[in-house]
């Protein structure tokens, strides 16, 4: 059984920055930032003394809905240490899904930045909240979403009525006596939630992963000691921190180990390149995309990767050429394999640095230590034999507390004993190795985005033209799987895909968006009336992918 710690947040970033004070914490290339863990946590307390001013209790949430900003950092351990709940926001969500998100949490706050890509989420914000024109910073009041009562933003906008600034915040800190936080901080407890991560659900609503300091502290743990990682590695962080793959595998993977993180705003395969090389990082996380987008970029051969070693690979399956391309290409021998999901902490198993490349491609590796998992029979939930197909589960002290407000969703997830059911079809071998065969879970995996079938259909259902819908994924050699949507038109209508992408845009995330449509008047179903998802992604596996339906 691995040794479990036990600490807060606030405990965690306090014994780095104490014993590792003058090691670079945080540097920022977009924004000119480079501070050590010493001035990062100095940082951090006056943020925490500025919510506490803001009057955010213990156990409030707390959305974030930015891109990996510095403040985002400074707000993941300033709220930590207040015992706030930081809600964790997709840059890509649209207006409903913002506010389905704050109404559901019961936030209340929303921090957010001017915007990203095509959506400017300080205008997406006043659209579902009116009010901010015309009340008082700090006072809002709106029937749609009542627990809400604080924004704040982010940026250089002039004037931002209703919000207040991040800088507002901070100078707010001096009517907070440090001993208060210091009282505030000895007063939580490390089972408390301290982060919620919504995944898409099968139900077509998202579900909020109540994850506590205990579970997510001893995943980062976990995840790093298997990476190896030392207060001399600078670990290159450009995956989006509202994923448990940046704030928990990222991030908190390097205070826990005094490592530096390098942050990205966003991911972009030459940015990638050239952050590696200026900044010698020896690590970096990404999924399997990331690293085929920066292997094939025309540039790849001008910037020195050897200051690399270790890294993860996750959220998708990974191209045994793309592994070995790395491996050597981009000199990081150490790169390892990481499966899990968010109900996990995330990470359930690994592969090892040491193990062979056979089994760095083959599996998703070994159970993390003091992390139970095996493999049952989805029907009978009866334990199988190694090397036989049936459901993962597992077990450990990074199990989430629940689901938020959905008790029976939990209940359906984590049985009577304990044991998280993955959802994911797999099997082990006798030396321990995990393979994922598979989903039960009617999921779809884009580029390392869990994307669910369902909340697209009940989307689309809205369409005045469509009679029936049924989403599904087909394999994709860049992005693992892309989303084909089936239709069945109401009797006398035409459409066409262009007329239903633009339905989409600007309503739902852009990832979410259907690549492929197919019109039918009919579905293959089973005897008892129920649409057989599995023949369609047989019948356009073998169209869009390639001709056995498989990934190459």
């Amino acid at each position: 059984m691995s040794d479990f710690v036990h600490m807060t947040m606030g405990e965690l970033i306090k014994k780095t920055a104490t014993e590792k004070k003058e090691v670079e914490a945080l540097v920022c290339p977009d924004f000119g930032i480079r501070i050590t863990y010493g001035e990062l946590y100095e940082k951090c307390r006056l943020l925490a003394r500025g919510l506490m001013a803001l009057g955010i209790r213990r156990g409030d949430a707390c959305a974030v809905w930015t891109t990996n900003l510095p403040e985002w950092v400074y707000l993941q351990f300033a709220l930590g240490m207040v015992g706030g709940i930081l809600v964790t926001v997709n840059t890509n969500y649209r207006a409903h899904e913002l506010e389905y998100l704050l109404h559901q949490s019961d936030a209340t706050t929303l921090f957010l930045m001017e915007g990203y890509r095509d959506t400017n989420f300080y205008e997406t914000v006043r659209e579902i909240l009116p009010e901010l024109d015309t009340c008082k910073p700090g006072f809002l009041i709106s029937p749609r979403l009542p627990k809400l009562k604080n924004v704040i933003y982010i940026g250089t906008r002039s004037p931002i009525p209703g919000m207040f600034r991040f800088t507002d915040l901070l100078a707010m800190a001096n009517q907070v006596k440090e001993e208060e936080l210091e009282k505030r901080m000895s007063a939580l407890d490390e089972h408390d939630v301290i982060n919620m991560q919504y995944t898409s659900g099968t139900t077509g609503f998202p579900k909020g992963v109540m994850l506590t300091h205990h579970n997510i502290i001893n995943n980062a743990r976990m995840v790093g000691d298997v990476m190896g990682m030392t207060p001399q590695d600078r670990l290159l962080i450009h995956v989006p921190l509202f994923h448990c793959f940046g704030c928990v595998m990222s991030t908190l993977n390097c205070v826990y180990h005094g490592s530096t993180m390098v942050l990205m705003e966003t991911f972009d395969p030459l940015k990638s390149l050239a952050t590696i090389s200026a900044e010698n990082c020896t690590a970096i996380n990404g999924v399997p995309t990331m690293f085929i987008a920066m292997l094939n970029h025309p540039e790849f051969g001008k910037f020195d990767m050897k200051s690399l070693r270790t890294g993860i690979m996750a959220g998708a399956p990974c191209p045994t050429e793309t592994m070995n391309q790395v491996r050597t290409t981009m000199h990081c021998p150490e790169i390892v394999i990481a499966y899990g999901l968010t109900e996990a902490s995330p990470v359930i198993t690994m592969t090892r640095r040491e193990d062979p490349v056979e089994l760095r491609v083959s599996t998703v590796g070994r159970l993390l230590p003091g992390v139970q998992g095996k493999i049952v029979d989805p029907e009978t939930g009866v334990d199988l034999p190694p090397n036989t197909q049936g459901e993962i589960v597992t077990r450990s002290p990074c199990i989430m507390k629940g689901y938020y407000k959905m008790p029976e969703a939990t209940a359906a997830t984590i049985d009577r004993d304990g044991w998280l059911h993955t959802g994911d079809l797999g099997e082990v071998d006798d030396n321990g190795y995990f393979k994922v065969t598979g989903r039960i879970k009617d999921m779809i995996i884009r580029g390392g985005e869990n994307i669910y079938p369902k909340e697209i259909e009940e989307f689309l259902y809205r369409h005045p033209k469509i009679a029936d819908v049924q989403v599904v994924g087909v394999p994709d050699k860049k992005y693992g799987e892309q989303v084909l949507a089936v239709i069945q038109l109401k009797a006398g209508e035409k459409a066409t895909a262009e007329e239903l992408v633009d339905f989409c845009r600007g309503r739902i995330a852009r990832h979410k968006i259907p690549k492929y449509w197919e019109f039918v008047d009919s579905y293959p179903m089973t005897a008892s009336g129920k649409v057989q998802k599995y023949k369609l992604r047989e019948i356009y596996g073998k169209k869009y992918g390639h001709s056995d339906g498989t990934i190459e």
